[in-house]
């Protein structure tokens, strides 16, 4: 199954967040955490690592905060997983270097790889500017039962 970790949800999560907040200024870790019920302390090392990788940049201070690196369109989904979780792999002989038992005899090894190039083909079209387009859920509302007597 493919899965994105909690720490890359978070990660978009907050991407979004600072896309759709565009030149309005920057958003504190402790902003983006409570906005969306996150842990400020893993909010803090998604947001640091996201710095780390050129995809944030961060000012101290009072008007300190986190705010994108470059333009939204400019940072694909793939560029944020991969800043999080490291590369995609869709199977383990991916990252174990032939380790694996089956290397030399496995018939789905190369089909596989590919699978892996068109889901990081997909990925990297989808920017977190399309990511920001995308309106907010509204919170559902209570259903009201009408009667006609």
């Amino acid at each position: 199954m493919l899965r994105l970790s909690k720490k890359a949800d978070y990660a978009l999560m907050a991407m979004k967040h600072l896309a759709v907040r565009g030149d309005r200024g920057s958003s504190s870790a402790r902003e983006i955490a409570e906005q969306y019920d996150i842990p400020i302390e893993l909010m803090a090392k998604v947001l640091q690592r996201l710095v780390r990788r050129g995809l944030l940049v961060s000012h101290q201070g009072t008007r300190g905060g986190y705010q994108l690196a470059r333009m939204p369109a400019q940072i694909s989904v793939a560029d944020v997983i991969q800043a999080i979780e490291g590369p995609v792999t869709v199977t383990a002989c991916s990252t174990d270097d032939g380790q694996c038992e089956q290397f030399s005899k496995c018939n789905v090894r190369d089909p596989l790889y590919r699978v892996r190039d068109r889901i990081l083909a997909a990925l990297g079209e989808c920017t977190i500017a399309e990511l920001a387009s995308d309106p907010a859920p509204v919170p559902a509302r209570a259903a009201v039962l009408h009667t006609h007597i």
